[in-house]
């Protein structure tokens, strides 16, 4: 796991970044609202490649949002486990104020789970990785 945690301290401070967030699939982006990034405990009691897949420490950096674009919804099956033995990446892209000076964030996760409702989609996911452009 790739995680700078000075960048992820920085970027779960809600007064220093943005509120724009940009979800990125299949040469496509789409807006995503309502973020929260947390780390919060996974359902295991010790480190371990859960369902010999993905790799789940006890502790987990967590990001949810919202998509209000449901074309996005058919690209989502090939990103996430179940109807595929292996989670795609996905890649979220944000700014944040570090110190004055802006920076592009990359932020990379798994999809573990997307609930729909008639106008939007949310989506919970793991975050693997994140650096800054």
């Amino acid at each position: 796991m790739s995680i700078n945690s000075d960048l992820l301290d920085i970027l779960m401070a809600s007064e220093t970044h943005s509120s724009k967030y940009d979800f990125h699939i299949n040469d496509t982006s789409f807006p995503i609202t309502d973020v929260l990034i947390t780390n919060s405990p996974t359902p295991v009691n010790e480190p371990t490649t859960r369902g010999g897949v993905y790799f789940s420490d006890k502790f987990a950096y967590k990001m949810k949002g919202v998509i209000k674009d449901l074309s996005v919804i058919p690209l989502l099956t090939e990103k996430m486990l179940g109807p595929n033995t292996e989670f795609g990446e996905l890649k979220i892209t944000t700014q944040i104020n570090s110190d004055g000076a802006i920076l592009d964030l990359e932020i990379f996760t798994n999809l573990t789970n997307s609930v729909q409702t008639p106008d939007s989609v949310e989506l919970s996911m793991i975050i693997l990785k994140l650096h800054s452009l």
